[in-house]
């Protein structure tokens, strides 16, 4: 009896053994699976917040072949290479007018939506700035000297704030070059053969006021419907720079190309304010830093090709360049227009801080 009790009592402290270990076993296998729940969280955490992938959108009106476009992918390459975080970049274009047109992509920018950064004239800003289009109307530049001048001085310091604001678009460097004429279905050479022109002209007042200066009769169309305004007989004229004669083939209706020189064309590159914002504050530095040498690139791209396309195009047979005698007259008659324009938006200063630039 002695030794069955004496076993028993052996068999129980064995029993109670196992079953303290078992349950350490049991706690430890909750506390190590915890731990590397923990661990796997973590991990997890790190890669979402450090190392994810940021996608940006950008869109032209036009082909790969086009300055504009050229600048935005110089504008990609450059964002890449001077961006030093963890962060995957990935740049979608949209080409060819996918999205719509500038006005469009001003739009967006400034609700945060579809498109994160595009060239657009600063007439499309004006929606939104008045200032805008102090920017570049006909006539503003003396010469292709004075604008490359102007737009590496600051002097727009006062007009980006102004869009910033009133937009929340970012202007973070500056394309174009393109030295505007007249686009014709006739030939013209001087003041009396454009007087009373039918003209197309982009939105902004000024531009209207301006061609009211020179006596032609200007109205506002879309970009993507002025080949067949002039087609049809609404206008007889347009005016644009080279690689936008070439990229719409608007020498196919208005062949007779009169060398004003009226505009020498400004075309920010811009980026949503609410995007950049968002973004991580090592990469808005390298978006702004890439947009003014971007920015720099399309000048030179634009100024040193649009000669080159027009010239090419008059040995093909689809255009003929008219030299207009008269320049002088379209400076004259745009001074005292330009002069109250600055004036009404409170920026004569400015007006005489851009002509007292050499």
């Amino acid at each position: 009896i002695v030794e069955d009790t004496q076993c028993q009592l052996a068999m129980e402290r064995n029993m109670k053994t196992w079953m303290i270990s078992k349950t350490a076993k049991s706690i430890l296998s909750k506390m190590i699976g915890i731990g590397l729940a923990t661990s796997m969280v973590f991990v997890g955490a790190t890669t979402t917040v450090y190392a994810k992938k940021i996608t940006l959108h950008g869109a032209s009106q036009f082909d790969e072949t086009h300055s504009y476009t050229r600048l935005m992918r110089r504008f990609e390459e450059l964002t890449k290479m001077y961006y030093n975080g963890p962060d995957e970049l990935e740049f979608v274009m949209h080409l060819n007018s996918e999205l719509g047109l500038e006005k469009d992509y001003v739009a967006y920018m400034n609700q945060g939506i579809s498109v994160d950064y595009a060239v657009a004239s600063p007439s499309h800003m004006s929606t939104f700035s008045q200032m805008a289009t102090l920017m570049d109307p006909p006539m503003l530049f003396r010469d292709p000297a004075h604008w490359s001048k102007v737009l590496t001085s600051g002097v727009f310091g006062p007009i980006e704030e102004d869009i910033y604001k009133r937009a929340d678009i970012k202007i973070i460097g500056y394309g174009g070059g393109g030295i505007r004429h007249l686009i014709v279905n006739k030939p013209v050479s001087n003041m009396s053969e454009i007087s009373d022109v039918p003209i197309r002209v982009m939105g902004a007042p000024i531009q209207t006021q301006l061609f009211n200066a020179f006596g032609m009769a200007p109205s506002v169309i879309a970009y993507s419907e002025v080949y067949n305004a002039i087609q049809t007989g609404v206008i007889d004229a347009a005016e644009n720079e080279a690689a936008g004669i070439q990229q719409m083939k608007f020498y196919e209706v208005g062949p007779n190309i009169s060398l004003t020189a009226h505009s020498i064309t400004v075309r920010p590159l811009a980026v949503s304010g609410k995007t950049l914002r968002s973004l991580p504050e090592d990469l808005q530095a390298a978006i702004i830093q890439a947009g003014k040498d971007a920015g720099a690139y399309g000048r030179v791209v634009e100024m040193t090709e649009g000669q080159g396309i027009l010239t090419k195009l008059e040995s093909e047979g689809k255009l003929k360049t008219v030299n207009f005698t008269e320049r002088q007259k379209l400076i004259d008659a745009a001074m005292p227009v330009l002069e109250e324009f600055f004036a009404d938006n409170d920026a004569a200063d400015l007006y005489k801080a851009i002509q007292a630039i050499k």
